[in-house]
């Protein structure tokens, strides 16, 4: 270690010597004792180097031949560990290299672009440092045209300071702006295939004049391209097409796009152009169940996904050692990508999960990928079991056969909030009065666990913890409603039907009229609750909403007044029966249809004290306005009007 530091001293010391011949010597002598060697890069950074090669490239005295061979040193000192780059960003490498491309020297500028395409291709680069200084963006665009390597290089800078993971739209904005279109679209046909392949990488930007970028992605999509073209190019399309600039059933992505895509995810792939294929696929078809079904029959696709699981089936297929060793340490990214491509597939069709579900053991390694040490595949599994449990006929298959509501309630116990937010979706669905798994699933006591997701500061899992509690209380007995009810506390109930997330009070409104269903169970909880809740219903149905939110809120009131005791707590309220007489009259039928319930409820011959009521309603000016119902152009509407009149003739 000490003879490497003492040669790496001396190759330092040589850049500060006098002469500006043996410093550029010395310059070159490094260059050459870096190339490959990443002990001595980690050497030189460690002894200053750094700062004093960015002296000399800034130097206006130095010679362009000194400052270019700078620029390469640092290039190829960037291309050693992540370490090295953020050694190379906290010296301002990136201010100095910039800078450096107002030279008018041609091989110094692309010196410079090189390694700053080095720089910035590093995850560990702050991208925005591009965008810091505003005559930067546009300088670049101006030296696209300089030579082939500036077009190379600053393709990938902005293929990498452009990515759809990483950068605020902002970022796409201010090169658009930049003309980054029209400047790069004639690339497209440039005869450099790193020109090429770069300037497809940042699709986002390629929302202009589609009809002619569709048709050279179409061309690059062909078999004899390389892979790695008909991939990205398959990208873009995806990508214009997710933006709406292109349709789904346009050919380029049915006949084109799409069958691409799939062809990436055969066996005879590299690992990592079978998971950017799978995940690009998922992308594509996820909101578009026609791309989802000819996606299922192509090339057995369902099938050829489930090789994804086996890999490498045989160590003897990859004779490169170095290759197997890569594979094997990112196996899980093709679990991972093959789970999203599962989760997309089925996400509408109903034969299509079926024929999923029906893949060799698939129900096994989705349960064994909730457990996976890598969040990435947990989230993708229970992605992909999320979208099976939207089927009536798995829930009561395969789910209830595999006992997956086990590995799901263990995932739900300490996971990071996207995968809980996933995994509650989901329980959401096993919960289902049909479903097989609600009885065990309550028996495992999972009343506590949602009732702390409605306290979560993310809307998404307050919905989903009311939403199970919501299908659990559905047909449930008093034992379960009580323990709902007692484990949520009437404090939260209301807080939530205060919640300012319109899906929460929704759901919240729901779970209140399943509490409040059959008789005893509605005297029972109004005997205890009555005050509050007449409270709620009386502060939703005067406030500002929507118009389900007030339907779901009148008919909780038809329930109360289907109940023995519960119903007076309307009769005496004179305030609530003018606001159900308001709903009756309202211009929206919904809320005439549940208005009108509640008072055929109150008026039902058949029950103690009918009569008083009846007579109590009548003078209130309530039959009138039956009456005019009678005559009402929505049939419904008409015929519950006349039901409820003839309770007043019996």
């Amino acid at each position: 270690m000490q003879e490497v530091t003492a040669t790496s001293r001396h190759y330092v010391d040589r850049l500060f010597d006098p002469d500006p011949q043996k410093v550029l010597q010395g310059v070159i002598d490094m260059k050459n004792a870096v190339i490959g060697n990443n002990k001595q890069k980690a050497n030189l950074i460690v002894l200053g180097a750094v700062p004093r090669l960015l002296y000399l490239l800034q130097q206006g005295s130095s010679s362009s031949e000194l400052r270019a061979e700078c620029a390469v040193v640092l290039g190829s000192l960037a291309m050693g560990t992540e370490n090295n780059i953020k050694s190379l960003v906290d010296c301002h490498i990136i201010p100095a290299l910039l800078q450096g491309l107002l030279c008018p020297d041609l091989i110094f500028i692309e010196a410079c672009l090189r390694c700053l395409r080095t720089v910035f291709i590093s995850p560990v680069t702050p991208v925005q440092l591009l965008y810091t200084d505003p005559t930067v963006i546009p300088h670049l665009m101006s030296l696209l045209s300089r030579s082939q390597r500036t077009q190379e290089y600053i393709t990938q800078i902005f293929s990498h300071c452009c990515k759809v993971s990483t950068p605020t739209p902002e970022h796409q904005t201010v090169l658009f702006n930049h003309g980054a279109i029209q400047n790069i679209a004639p690339l497209l046909i440039s005869p450099s295939y790193k020109v090429l392949f770069e300037t497809t990488s940042h699709p986002d930007l390629m929302l202009v004049d589609e009809e002619l970028l569709s048709q050279v992605f179409v061309r690059m999509m062909q078999r004899d391209q390389p892979i790695d073209m008909q991939l990205t190019a398959a990208k873009c399309l995806t990508y214009m097409c997710r933006a709406g600039a292109i349709r789904t059933d346009d050919s380029c992505i049915v006949l084109k796009a799409l069958p691409c895509l799939v062809r990436m995810c055969s066996k005879e792939r590299l690992l990592e152009e079978r998971v950017e294929g799978a995940e690009t696929l998922a992308y594509l078809m996820e909101p578009d169940v026609e791309l989802q079904r000819i996606a299922s029959v192509t090339d057995h696709l369902v099938a050829m996904l489930a090789d994804y699981f086996k890999y490498p089936s045989s160590v003897s297929a990859i004779t490169d050692i170095k290759r197997l060793d890569h594979d094997l340490k990112h196996a899980h990214e093709l679990r991972q990508a093959a789970f999203k491509l599962y989760a997309s597939l089925g996400s509408n069709d109903e034969d299509i999960r079926k024929k999923i579900t029906e893949t060799e053991n698939m129900m096994d390694r989705i349960v064994s990928g909730l457990s996976e040490s890598s969040v990435k595949v947990r989230l993708a599994a229970v992605r992909c079991l999320h979208s099976l449990s939207r089927s009536v006929q798995q829930l009561r298959t395969s789910f209830h056969d595999h006992a997956v509501w086990k590995p799901l309630m263990k995932l739900l116990q300490n996971a990071p909030d996207e995968v809980l937010v996933m995994a509650s979706s989901t329980l959401c669905n096993l919960l289902l009065e049909f479903s097989p798994s609600k009885e065990p699933i309550l028996e495992s006591g999972v009343i506590e666990l949602l009732c702390s997701l409605t306290q979560s500061d993310s809307p998404a899992l307050r919905v989903n913890g009311i939403w199970a509690l919501m299908n659990m209380a559905f047909q449930a007995d008093q034992k379960v409603k009580g323990e709902i009810v007692r484990a949520l506390g009437t404090e939260q109930l209301f807080r939530l039907l205060s919640d300012p997330d319109s899906n929460v009070l929704m759901k919240t409104l729901g779970l209140l009229r399943n509490l409040l269903s059959t008789r005893p169970h509605i005297d029972q909880v109004m005997s205890s609750h009555g005050k509050q809740i007449m409270q709620a219903v009386t502060l939703i149905l005067e406030g500002e909403h929507s118009i389900e939110v007030k339907e779901q809120t009148l008919c909780i009131l038809a329930n109360i007044a289907d109940g023995n005791t519960a119903k007076e707590l309307i009769m005496t309220n004179d305030d609530i029966l003018q606001k159900i007489k308001y709903y009756m009259a309202h211009s929206n039928v919904k809320l005439q249809l549940a208005a009108t319930f509640c008072i055929s409820n109150l008026i039902w011959n058949e029950e103690d004290g009918s009569q008083e009521r009846q007579d109590k309603l009548r003078e209130l000016g309530f039959v009138d306005i039956l009456h005019k119902l009678t005559q009402a152009s929505d049939p419904n509407l008409c015929d519950r009007a006349k039901t409820a009149m003839q309770q007043y003739l019996a």
